[in-house]
């Protein structure tokens, strides 16, 4: 019979790798792990290989060339961090765009919103072990692609949102179509729901494991549903509204413990309130319509391309065109930093502008890689398989984090 008291006091400490080629870990993310047993007694996150320098790219490329690299950054919420850049240039140009725009806007950064946190959900319950929730997720997320891909062409790379607005007005039919995908919409995530919340295995993977405590959350700068889980209310499209966001009525949620079964809940409950915004998006768009008014982009040559009508009559607007796109516009002497509340948290955009076509300085300030420099915090004194669900809640998209 195996002496327990002495084989314990001969356990050393185990150094193993967690990824990057590990499917749990959400990209190319490395852990090294020093383990005893299966007790987690550090984790160090190294990042790196997929680093590309994406800053210092924008700062040779002029402002509107500079936009599909926020599509790459977190490439699960592409129109999010084209929302936030393009409210960066505005804020320099000191331009207001039209109403519809901002409603527009709104509408896609909503459903980006879906789209992260479908993926974010039914990917970390097959992390866990729950594989049904991972093809009912990703069968909505096809519908939501596909509103992508009717106003700007691409699934994933839309470059939909811009400096002066979008970049094309709603085709016909699609509103129509959305108000569709919001009916059907509230049943799937009831499904999900059922399958997911009640579920013995997945609440005792998750609940009490990974505690976020709300000091611990301030003191580490976590921001989105990593820092309403631990109870803290702070929500930027309500706290310092952006766009047209004080104009719509939803709620924030927020958690009690702190834990990952409480940033599971938010995530469900937050797709709720993004439908109901979604809806509210449509009743303004349709009374805009009833108006005649189609105003997706501000009237400002400068700023925006001319309009193709007018391209087709005069060689004045044709060179143009094609002076705006090679040379862009030049932005004055100036400073911004905007932030957003991007579906991982808070999304800023700092531009220094120094009277030319092209930032002088651009620096990107993303969620996950202050989410992922607390991991450690986080999962220490847990066990080894705990450290799989705790990067499923925190949501990690490498795009933005080794950028």
């Amino acid at each position: 019979m195996i002496n327990m008291i002495n084989y314990k006091k001969n356990l050393g400490n185990l150094t193993i790798n967690f990824g990057p080629q590990h499917p749990a870990a959400h990209g190319v993310l490395r852990l090294i792990i020093y383990l005893i047993g299966e007790n987690v007694v550090k984790v160090d996150p190294h990042i790196g290989l997929l680093h590309r320098g994406t800053e210092k790219l924008i700062e040779f490329k002029t402002y509107l060339q500079a936009l599909p690299y926020f599509d790459r950054l977190d490439y699960v919420s592409m129109m999010a961090q084209e929302h936030a850049y393009s409210i960066a240039v505005e804020n320099l140009l000191k331009c207001n765009i039209p109403f519809r725009a901002k409603i527009i806007r709104i509408l896609f950064s909503e459903i980006t919103r879906l789209l992260n946190h479908l993926l974010a959900l039914t990917t970390h319950a097959l992390d866990v072990g729950a594989m049904t929730p991972f093809f009912w997720g990703f069968e909505e997320r096809e519908k939501l692609m596909e509103f992508y891909e009717r106003v700007s062409g691409s699934r994933f790379h839309a470059s939909y949102i811009r400096p002066g607005g979008v970049s094309q007005d709603l085709p016909d039919l699609l509103i129509d179509d959305i108000q569709q995908f919001i009916y059907e919409f509230q049943y799937k995530i009831n499904d999900i729901k059922d399958i997911l919340t009640g579920n013995n295995i997945w609440v005792s993977r998750l609940r009490d494991i990974g505690i976020v405590s709300k000091q611990m959350a301030l003191n580490l700068g976590f921001s989105g549903v990593m820092l309403r889980g631990s109870g803290v209310l702070w929500d930027l499209r309500i706290v310092e509204p952006y766009d047209m966001y004080e104009y719509f009525s939803f709620s924030v949620i927020l958690g009690s413990k702190g834990d990952c079964y409480d940033r599971y809940l938010i995530r469900v409950d937050e797709m709720c309130e993004s439908l109901s915004i979604m809806q509210q998006c449509i009743s303004y768009l349709n009374s805009l319509n009833k108006i005649n008014d189609h105003s997706f982009v501000i009237e400002d040559n400068k700023v925006v391309q001319p309009s193709r009508s007018f391209m087709k009559n005069s060689m004045e607007a044709l060179i143009a065109q094609f002076k705006f796109y090679t040379d862009g516009f030049v932005v004055s002497r100036e400073e911004t930093n905007s932030v957003i509340e991007a579906p991982k948290g808070e999304f800023g955009v700092y531009l220094f502008a120094d009277s030319t076509s092209r930032p002088y300085r651009c620096r990107i300030k993303a969620p996950g890689f202050l989410h992922l420099q607390g991991l450690n915090d986080i999962v220490v004194n847990l066990l080894l398989a705990d450290v799989v669900t705790v990067i499923g809640t925190q949501d990690l998209v490498f795009g933005e984090i080794d950028r």
